[in-house]
């Protein structure tokens, strides 16, 4: 039978149904459904899904790790050694030398029973998940300005009705292609902007009159968006009466900008003046604007600052709660949304509860069935845990569900070296990802097509995953694994397997939480029209739904929003002479002279684990490219197609010169997607933003040299 069910790529979550297929190359062919996001739409990834199913390196079998190598083995056997040794470290130094990192891309349910495997079977209060790379640094800032983090406060089909949209660091064109049928409006009152160091095929729509692009250096967006609330202020362009009603702060971020004119901000960040002032005064002319950002303003160690100056702006100019305007956050991952609400995070419980508030852990413990006092507290985030791997009074054992922190964390070298040092590392994947290679004990899981569950969109409309033929022999969901330790560790409450079992859970734990689901069900979400479209989250019980967030009041006890003034950071000086910013970027290395930026391949995803097993995917993107100006290639005397290296204090990177004129001179740009050699995170720092935990992964000074012979033999 036909299943209708939603991409396993990123959070636009393109509906589409998939349909036996007895004669073809895969068991299913994909057909794309008509739905919000995407009215029909899918871009290469999504129509070249369905050959996942058939990767040839499959996972059918859980695989041990034994003199040197992995060797098929038993369940019992491998879930047995996994809880042996548990039990042995937690026994020797505490829970907390047990950790879990889990993953985006999971399905509400499993993350849910994720992190109530974590405090409950582990007792560890180190958990924490990849989506601290990508959605971190939004939701700390959107929690202190709104009082609640939902990545779009508004369906995406609002945008429709726009006729101004700033988009900062954000390529939707190669991320989420469908979502551009929804920037036609703007574009045609000339009214795009985006914000962008590189002329990316997103900021290239804004030519032959279709809006502005603006280039400044990398790193300095959140001084551009202090220019543009300059403006906005020092001009009279500001909605008075909305900040008056709605919101408090608004003279400390006039205070805090006034030294930001547009010359200096032109100075600091080579955005010229005049267009500043077009961008500011078409923002505020609007009738309809909406503010929107993506993780190239956001992968920072400043990136919840940045954000907040962007959503500064959106509240001058007077967008949240307004209907027809707005600011939101394209999320990412799959579930980047569902998959921070309901406990992979460090800080918290489901339902978007904090860990640390005896009231919600009072509310979640009494649906466990337990005691509050035994749930741990606060962990730590993703970037911190994965520094005390192997440490001295850190953690000695790893469970990683969804994630390949080998190729997607920052300084992978200090990663595969805290990997190493554990005694005991298990992945769960589907195929012998870069990370699952490390293990001692591999688990073979089902894939999207194979499962049921529900996913939380970038809108936070939950939405069901269907599922469309039945998993591998020897394959078991991340649902049955977790319940199975569970028991074997004697942990208390019940440990339900079946999805809609475990989502009726989940639902009753995130009651009076501000991600509320407590009047959803599988059944409901089966007999909405068009397979949920109605259900955004908040949804108490006897709820509609909440398709727009802040119409009437925000988040905060008094209904208000918070202006929150922001500023460049001062770069203090330690002994080496070495700034924190140039400790970030290269380590404090003198010839560093560009400015390496990373991001996404329209053909890729993430960290390529799926994307590079498609052939056509693969074929088209086969290696990494590295994106350089070509008056930067010939200072370098480098050609196109060279091989050439990238370097900095922690690593070299081996990649292909591209040349492009649309990227800057003092900037180059690297793929993320691709391992070993040419995995990018060998350059990223392990700093992290003070407050969301982000890593710097948009700022990062390196060399690059044409490759030399000698080198090429040595890799070879």
């Amino acid at each position: 039978m036909p299943a209708a069910t939603h991409c396993p790529y990123c959070a636009l979550q393109c509906a589409m149904t998939l349909v036996p297929n007895p004669q073809g190359p895969a068991p299913v062919r994909v057909e794309p459904r008509m739905f919000p996001t995407n009215r029909g739409g899918l871009c290469t990834k999504g129509w070249t899904s369905a050959e996942l199913l058939t990767t040839p390196d499959r996972l059918t079998s859980p695989l041990i790790r034994e003199q040197g190598g992995l060797r098929p083995a038993t369940w019992d056997e491998a879930l047995g050694r996994i809880a042996a040794q548990l039990r042995a470290i937690r026994r020797e130094d505490g829970p907390d030398a047990v950790a879990v990192f889990g993953g985006g891309g999971l399905t509400n349910e499993k993350a849910y029973l994720l992190g109530k495997f974590a405090r409950l079977a582990l007792g560890t209060s180190r958990i924490d998940y990849n989506g601290r790379f990508c959605m971190a640094s939004a939701a700390a800032a959107g929690n202190r300005a709104f009082g609640i983090d939902r990545g779009l406060p508004f369906p995406v089909d609002d945008l429709d009705g726009a006729d101004a949209i700033l988009l900062l660091g954000s390529n939707v064109a190669a991320t989420m292609p469908p979502l551009l049928s929804h920037l036609a409006g703007a574009r045609a009152e000339g009214g795009l902007i985006v914000v962008d160091p590189r002329r990316s095929q997103t900021a290239q729509l804004t030519a032959d009159g279709a809006g502005l692009h603006l280039q400044p250096a990398p790193g300095t967006d959140l001084v551009v968006l202090l220019g543009l609330t300059h403006i906005v202020l020092a001009e009279d362009l500001a909605d008075l009466d909305y900040l008056a009603a709605r919101t408090v702060g608004v003279e400390e971020v006039r205070r805090s900008v006034a030294a930001w004119w547009p010359e200096r901000v032109q100075a600091a960040t080579g955005v010229p003046v005049a267009l500043l002032r077009a961008t500011a005064r078409t923002l505020a002319a609007s009738r309809n604007a909406f503010i929107l950002t993506g993780r190239g303003v956001e992968q920072h160690v400043d990136g919840t600052d940045t954000v907040t100056a962007a959503i500064n702006l959106a509240l001058v100019l007077g967008l949240p709660g307004t209907p027809g305007s707005g600011y939101g956050t394209l999320t990412g991952q799959g579930n980047g949304q569902g998959g921070r609400e309901h406990g992979q995070k460090c800080d918290q419980l489901p339902g978007y509860r904090r860990i640390a508030d005896p009231a919600h852990r009072t509310a979640v413990a009494a649906v466990w069935g337990v005691d509050p006092a035994i749930l741990p507290g606060p962990g730590v985030p993703a970037v911190e845990l994965l520094g005390l791997l192997g440490a001295r009074g850190g953690v000695r054992a790893l469970l990683v569900h969804g994630a390949n922190v080998v190729v997607s964390g920052p300084d992978v070298a200090r990663t595969r070296a805290g990997l190493a040092a554990l005694d005991l590392l298990v992945v769960c994947d589907f195929v012998l990802s870069e990370t699952a290679a490390l293990a001692d004990v591999v688990l073979p899981v089902t894939q999207w097509a194979e499962e049921e569950g529900t996913m939380t969109n970038l809108e936070g409309r939950i939405i069901r995953r269907r599922r469309a033929l039945d998993p591998p022999d020897g394959v078991r969901s991340e649902l049955e694994i977790l319940a199975d330790l569970a028991a074997r560790l004697d942990a208390p409450s019940v440990w339900p397997t079946d999805p809609a079992e475990v989502f009726a859970e989940l639902a009753r734990a995130s009651a009076g939480g501000l991600a509320d689901y407590s009047g959803l069900s599988h059944e409901l979400l089966d007999a909405q029209l068009d397979e949920g479209i109605a259900a955004h989250w908040p949804y108490p019980i006897g709820s509609t739904g909440t398709p727009r967030l802040f119409l009437e009041r925000f988040g905060h006890a008094d209904g208000r929003a918070r202006l929150v003034a922001v500023r460049p950071r001062e770069l203090d000086r330690d002994d080496a002479g070495a700034t924190p910013a140039s400790r970030a970027v290269g380590q404090g290395e003198p010839s560093a002279d560009l400015t390496l930026i990373t991001g996404r391949l329209l053909e890729h995803y993430q960290s390529g684990a799926q994307s590079r097993r498609v052939p056509e995917l693969s074929a088209a993107q086969p290696r990494a490219r590295a994106e350089l100006h070509p008056a930067t290639a010939a200072r370098l005397r480098i050609a196109e197609g060279d091989p050439i290296v990238l370097r900095n204090g922690r690593g070299a990177v081996r990649a292909v010169a591209l040349l492009a004129e649309r990227i800057r001179m003092d900037t180059v740009f690297l793929p993320f997607h691709f391992p070993d050699e040419e995995c990018a995170n060998l350059l990223t720092a392990a700093v992290v933003d003070p407050v969301s935990g982000m890593p710097e992964f948009k700022r990062t000074a390196v060399t690059v040299t044409r490759e030399r012979s000698s080198e090429s033999e040595s890799a070879a």
